[in-house]
């Protein structure tokens, strides 16, 4: 099982994978918990320059987020996958076509296209997409925010609209949830939609 959680930076994304993870080892499960991006050292370093590194272009960014999720899916997703794994990650291509292909205005299509090429076309059975004002996403946000946590409102509003606009367009795939609520009442609706896949 392949399941990820999406989100505007802030909306309780790692919490929720967290949870789940937890919950589906407790299940005696095998499970790899992992993120975008990063999840591979190769991703870890490119994790690095796309959040703490100096500005760059909106196709630069979307190369290196594609690269990475190209390393991130050879080197560790397919493989837990084949070993029977379920796999739980923080972020995958969904983020890209909502921050690089409709906010920072790339294409929908063109940004998506992408992922689907360098990861042999692979997407989750469910994404969890943690829905939270932007607002109160940014009164989360670390002490120290990365370089896309420091963007202005009006960038997050966009990120905002566009996971809404995926959630609409794909509903047999994208769960929309209200991530206002307590992280265990979130945790729990999550952990019901995954039942239905184990």
């Amino acid at each position: 099982m392949f399941v990820t959680f999406e989100g505007v930076d802030g909306s309780g994304k790692t919490t929720q994978a967290e949870l789940l993870a937890g919950w589906l080892r407790e299940q005696g499960r095998n499970v790899l918990l992992t993120r975008e991006p990063g999840g591979t050292p190769l991703g870890e370093r490119v994790r690095g320059l796309l959040l703490e590194g100096e500005e760059m272009g909106a196709w630069a960014e979307a190369a290196l987020f594609a690269a990475a999720r190209a390393e991130h899916v050879e080197r560790a997703i397919a493989p837990a996958l084949a070993d029977g794994a379920d796999v739980v990650s923080d972020r995958y291509l969904d983020s890209s076509v909502a921050y690089q292909g409709i906010a920072r205005g790339l294409g929908e299509a063109r940004v998506r296209d992408l992922s689907l090429i360098v990861t042999g076309g692979l997407l989750p059975q469910r994404t969890f997409l943690l829905l939270v004002a932007p607002t109160v996403a940014r009164g989360r946000a670390p002490d120290e925010p990365d370089r896309i946590e420091r963007e202005e409102d009006a960038f997050m509003e966009r990120v905002d609209a566009a996971y809404r606009e995926l959630a609409s367009h794909d509903p047999e795939r994208i769960v929309a949830l209200d991530a206002a609520r307590e992280p265990e009442t979130v945790a729990e609706e999550v952990r019901e939609h995954v039942r239905a896949l184990l």
